[in-house]
């Protein structure tokens, strides 16, 4: 009886911990979703662990300007474009165009979530119902359009807690499947130490790959958002320890999710030379070693990181413009509710055409790569102005981290220009 009542109270203590998570939990939601799961994979059955140094660096670097953002949002007490808007010469263009920039990567990833999850369903129906297979763009479209109309009916309850709670359901059984998958298949760990030495696969779409895992893992919808998040947790200036600790967290739970999923694919695909190329294979990762279980297993982490980003994504086009007019989100307004609706419609249009969903993902994350220079000098601006930043000084360990992140996501920008060219 003992036993089982320390049992129940450690239950209850990792659900206190998974809900006690702040603001994080919607960075994981930004970061790690089919966009990311993908370029993992893809990469991970191309290349092996040789791109773990790109993961390493963009989530440390996540981790900065999580921290930057959130610090900048409690000081202040203001959001990020509204402060551009407000104190910054350019600020306004600069704003506008950050708005333009991820509001279009964002929806077109949301096509690429969309339509891989209807894929997943209809994998999974046709492993059960072998009669669907003949139809299966039929089924992949409606199947997609139940889960936007859900989502879109979700959105419009709009408390965040609410959103809260169901990101940390869809992230903790995402986390939990792919750790799951880890074990049937570990890499070697050889291949690990190799991967954080930098190298780029000198390969057709190497480069493109370098540029959407920056993308999907140093996503800018994840920094601009934060400090609307910060305000709808209601934490003010007490609450810095709180949003230090909850920007390391999120870093590396990024960092060791996204590697697991990396793994997964490099020890069942890569020593076998096969590659990723439609949702199926991406399944197929597990079976040969774990048999129809993994393949549930795996299908069932995939679809809950395509799930756990829908929300963010719907999400960020009214939180920008918000922010950018005064820096509180109206969930119930009828802005709000137009916005996603267009989101929604936009979602749709990958599945309609019946487009290779892992193709549109992987373009939408290097397109992503483009606004994040402007998204890193804002926030070096902001941090440099006595006024703004009242007594509260930067440590010069953050500054160099930001400044390193500039210099980053200039390179990989530059990098993905010419992955675009060749494609």
């Amino acid at each position: 009886m003992a036993d089982e009542t320390s049992k129940n109270s450690l239950l209850k203590k990792i659900i206190a911990i998974i809900l006690s998570f702040g603001p994080g939990i919607f960075a994981i939601g930004y970061t790690i979703g089919t966009g990311s799961v993908t370029s993992m994979i893809v990469a991970g059955s191309k290349f092996g662990m040789q791109l773990l140094w790109v993961l390493l660096l963009s989530c440390l670097f996540s981790g900065i300007l999580m921290f930057a953002y959130g610090n900048f949002a409690l000081i202040t007490g203001e959001t990020a474009l509204y402060g551009f808007k407000k104190h910054l010469k350019f600020g306004k263009i600069l704003a506008i165009l950050i708005i333009i920039g991820v509001t279009f990567g964002q929806w077109n990833s949301l096509m690429g979530i969309l339509g891989i999850s209807s894929n997943i369903i209809f994998e999974i129906l046709a492993i059960n119902f072998e009669s669907l297979v003949p139809y299966k763009y039929e089924t992949v479209l409606l199947t997609a359009i139940i889960i936007i109309t859900v989502f879109y009916l979700l959105m419009l309850v709009g408390k965040y807690t609410f959103f809260e709670k169901i990101l940390v359901i869809f992230v903790t059984l995402m986390g939990v499947s792919f750790l799951i998958s880890l074990f049937f298949v570990q890499p070697l760990p050889v291949d690990v130490i190799k991967g954080l030495i930098p190298t780029i696969p000198e390969v057709p779409g190497g480069k493109m790959l370098v540029a959407a895992f920056v993308g999907t893992t140093m996503a800018a919808a994840t920094f601009l958002s934060r400090p609307l998040f910060i305000k709808g947790k209601g934490w003010t200036i007490k609450n810095l320890p709180q949003q230090k600790k909850d920007s390391i967290t999120a870093a590396i739970l990024i960092f060791v999710i996204s590697g697991t999923i990396m793994a997964v694919a490099c020890g069942a695909l890569f020593h076998e030379g096969k590659v990723v190329t439609h949702v199926l294979d991406m399944a197929n990762t597990l079976e040969p070693v774990a048999g129809k279980w993994a393949v549930t297993i795996f299908f069932f982490g995939a679809l809950s990181a395509g799930l756990s980003s829908i929300f963010p994504c719907l999400l960020i086009a009214p939180l920008l413009i918000a922010d950018y007019q005064s820096g509180e989100l109206d969930t119930n307004s009828k802005q709000f509710r137009i916005i996603t609706a267009v989101a929604c419609l936009v979602a749709l249009i990958g599945p309609i055409f019946g487009a290779n969903p892992i193709e549109i993902q992987i373009l939408s994350q290097v397109f992503n790569v483009f606004v994040l220079p402007i998204v890193i000098l804002g926030i070096i601006l902001m941090l440099k102005n006595k006024k703004v930043m009242k007594d509260y000084k930067t440590g010069l360990s953050i500054y160099i981290g930001l400044y390193a992140a500039f210099f980053f996501s200039l390179l990989i920008s530059y990098n993905g220009i010419i992955a675009l060219l060749d494609y």
